[in-house]
């Protein structure tokens, strides 16, 4: 945080000042005791499980120089207590009260599938004319949405935030936080359909990404999705369309996969500007296409944008591709969805170097009833591209092992505890040559399996 007093923390959640001075300068907002840092404001929060105020002299112990409370109402200390009603909603007021007076544009992300990619797209075009500052990590939510708006700093010329959602309502607060100037909508899937209990529930949700754009702002849409295609902006707004077809404002043409890695011409107007992608997959072609679109937006020539697209590689725990001793893994384990997982198996099928092509697929998480169905979907894909080696982690993944059809020596089934063995099994089982794809929801825990892998292999 930038010239951030304890009076203005107060200001901003309309709290009360137990004790300490409300001049105290404050660097960093920090919501976990263990990575509190000299004069940061720690934030309390309240969980399911663990009631983070019993952490709150650890945190000072550690240098923090203020904390929210919810838990007392009276404190005599040399620190800086503030009570407010609700340290959640407290941060969130905080991050609003921030945003006010950030005067760089936002670009708020969104989408089913492919938002963090898209949001890594869309700064790495930006860079070519700005300094940009984009969300770390999976800061994402109610809570990182807040905390990622309290790091812009003066210096940085332009933001691009990724918007997360998994609950109704959770969108149209985190974008009446962010207050984006411009948004993206990638896609529209399944994705949390458990909890948002269809595709059109998910599909309004997505849309309160306008919700705290101003007017004139302007909302970018993948014109080949389905249910974007010919969605309008809210009143006020401006409407972009990127795709493949003609109904897209920014269009690829002349598209062609090289060793799976797509190329192709951005076209925009009188523009045309050739494009070669070091991130595989189809998909990443439309990805590209909004990134362009919202540099030329904001002035970033789509030349000096495909330039910096041509220069990036992928991001952490997303089609992360590394290979040793003749063994290539392809580490895509952050999360799934049916829609991911399919492309994820596409990028699998398009090294034409391969030897032998083994995937090891696990659960997909938060499908709600018909969860089984769409597993069973994936199965059905690999039924008409089969792989040499199928590993499945977890009892909905065995569902596509079911439909795969595939010759049961080709076959392997973990349960979420067997996770040791299936990482020993593929492990014995490796050559030179090999391809392996590991894909499955966050939860169930491929990532260690992919570092337990590579370290194997010699990384």
């Amino acid at each position: 945080m930038e010239q951030m007093t304890v009076g203005e923390i107060v200001q901003a959640t309309q709290g009360k000042l137990l004790c300490g001075a409300e001049d105290r300068p404050l660097a960093h907002i920090c919501i976990d005791s263990q990575k509190v840092n000299r004069k940061d404001l720690f934030v309390p929060l309240i969980g399911e499980r663990v009631d983070a105020h019993r952490f709150i002299e650890q945190a000072f112990a550690a240098g923090a120089e203020a904390v929210l409370t919810s838990r007392h109402d009276a404190m005599e200390d040399v620190h800086s207590w503030i009570r407010v009603e609700d340290t959640r909603r407290a941060l969130q007021a905080i991050g609003a009260y921030y945003r006010k007076r950030l005067t760089l544009p936002l670009v708020g992300i969104t989408g089913s599938v492919g938002k963090t990619t898209t949001r890594e797209m869309v700064a790495a075009a930006l860079s070519a004319g700005y300094r940009v500052y984009k969300t770390p990590g999976n800061y994402n939510s109610q809570i990182g949405v807040p905390i990622t708006l309290s790091e812009i700093t003066s210096q940085d010329e332009i933001g691009v935030l990724e918007l997360g959602m998994s609950m109704p309502g959770e969108m149209e607060v985190i974008a009446r936080i962010a207050q984006a100037d411009m948004a993206v909508i990638t896609n529209v899937d399944v994705t949390h359909i458990e909890q948002l209990g269809s595709k059109e529930n998910i599909y309004r949700e997505k849309l309160k990404i306008q919700e705290g754009m101003k007017a004139g702002g302007t909302l970018f849409l993948n014109g080949d999705d389905p249910m974007l295609q010919k969605t309008r902006a809210k009143e006020g707004c401006r409407t972009v369309y990127y795709g493949t077809g003609d109904n897209s404002d920014y269009r690829a043409v002349n598209i062609r996969m090289e060793d799976g890695f797509g190329v192709f011409t951005a076209v925009h107007g009188s523009c045309h500007v050739e494009v070669r992608l070091k991130i595989r997959g189809y998909h990443n072609i439309l990805n590209a296409l909004a990134a362009l679109a919202v540099a030329d937006a904001n002035g970033v020539s789509m030349t000096a944008a495909a330039g910096k697209l041509e220069e990036f590689t992928g991001y952490e725990g997303r089609q992360q591709i590394e290979q040793k001793n003749g063994i290539t893994v392809i580490d895509d384990t952050y999360n799934a969805s049916p829609a991911s997982m399919t492309a994820a198996l596409q990028v699998l099928f398009s090294f034409d170097k391969a030897k032998r092509r083994i995937a090891v697929l696990a659960d997909m998480k938060e499908l709600g009833p018909d969860a089984e169905e769409f597993h069973r979907q994936i199965g059905r894909w690999l039924s008409r591209h089969p792989v040499d080696l199928l590993f499945t982690l977890g009892s909905l993944a065995k569902e596509i092992q079911t439909e795969a059809k595939m010759d049961a020596s080709r076959c392997y089934f973990f349960t979420e505890e067997q996770r040791d063995m299936l990482c020993e099994k593929l492990s014995s089982l490796l050559q030179p040559g090999d391809y392996v794809l590991l894909k499955g929801s966050h939860s169930m825990k491929l990532g260690e399996v992919a570092e337990r892998l590579k370290k194997g292999i010699g990384w």
